[in-house]
């Protein structure tokens, strides 16, 4: 029995950890095509409201799967959302974050090309280690600290070397500065979310899929009001789901599904692994862009991008622990 449940976990992490590479790759080409692509843009703001919803319907199912029966589902929701009416407020800042990330992240991928983006939005690894040593008081090794700096270096690499390329056809019209904020903001936005969320998952027994149900339930009238404030003309002129396509609601599908992977990987796998799923998903969007977008990789670009996925694995190595010697202490 212990075998079978063993080898299922080990199944559930190597899927999920596939997943999430093909998903982190994907994510990176599709946005990037999304607002590069002929005809009429769809409204961002809409994508991130759409995606929020998505999530919150499939959170539903997986409790759903979880408890065994509609009944069992919504005493499950009333007893750990309506009656711990405190903690499900808390949650309201990492949906506030997350909502403002999700915008940030459609502004950067409108201005930066799909490998770029992807390699700039790794220094969420930097910011993510800063909140975790602010907030949760996490002690990091030297080699740990090391990484992260060689992560700074090789994202600004990356950064040094598109903006010498100067304007091209693919990049008319976008605002490299603004996209690189944008990016590095988002970045911000998820250390800070990440790490503010993991805090209060930690510090309840409310399971991983209602805490993911509550984020989106929070963030839906969140999304809305920021969808409003920020393209209210848009919205009025054309329709809250103006140029919506087949595409647009694969890219909302795949957007949402990107939160659930993420709750699997911490769940079934090691931190080793997921920077592992994350280099990989680099290398890919970065080869993918040569024939998709006409990317050129330069020398500059390959050793930055080398250097952030160096760093990757560094932060994630775990040395291995002295055998005590068992002579020791011994007459």
């Amino acid at each position: 029995m212990g075998v079978d449940k063993n080898a299922q976990v080990a199944v559930l992490k190597y899927v999920s950890l596939v997943t999430l590479t093909v998903q982190n790759s994907a994510v990176a080409l599709s946005m990037r095509y999304a607002r590069t692509r002929p005809g009429d843009m769809f409204i961002a703001s809409s994508a991130v409201v759409m995606a929020e919803l998505v999530k919150m319907f499939a959170s539903l199912f997986l409790v759903f799967k979880q408890e065994g029966s509609i009944q069992h589902l919504f005493m499950a929701l009333h007893t750990q959302i309506w009656q711990q009416k405190i903690d499900t407020l808390k949650v309201c800042v990492p949906s506030f974050v997350y909502l403002v990330q999700n915008n940030l992240l459609y502004v950067s991928a409108s201005n930066l090309d799909a490998a770029t983006y992807q390699v700039t939005y790794q220094m969420k690894i930097l910011t993510t280690a800063m909140f975790a040593v602010l907030i949760l008081q996490k002690q990091l090794r030297g080699t740990q600290w090391l990484s992260l700096l060689i992560l700074t270096v090789g994202v600004a690499l990356v950064q040094l070397s598109a903006s010498s390329k100067g304007v091209t056809t693919d990049n008319m019209g976008q605002n490299r500065l603004l996209g690189c904020i944008a990016a590095i903001s988002a970045c911000c936005c998820s250390g800070f979310a990440g790490i503010y969320f993991e805090k209060i998952l930690k510090g309840s027994d409310v399971s991983l899929w209602v805490r993911n149900v509550q984020l989106s339930f929070l963030s839906l009238p969140l999304g809305v009001l920021t969808s409003y404030a920020n393209d209210y003309s848009a919205i009025m002129d054309k329709g809250f789901f103006y140029g919506y396509d087949a595409y647009v609601w694969y890219l909302v599908v795949l957007n949402a599904v990107g939160g659930l992977l993420v709750a699997m990987v911490v769940k079934y796998a090691d931190n080793i692994l997921k920077g592992f799923a994350t280099s990989l998903a680099i290398v890919i969007s970065t080869v993918a862009s040569v024939f998709l977008f006409d990317f050129v990789i330069t020398f500059q670009f390959a050793v930055g991008t080398a250097l952030v996925i160096g760093s990757i694995f560094l932060y994630s190595h775990e040395p291995k622990k002295a055998p005590s010697n068992p002579m020791v202490g011994k007459v």
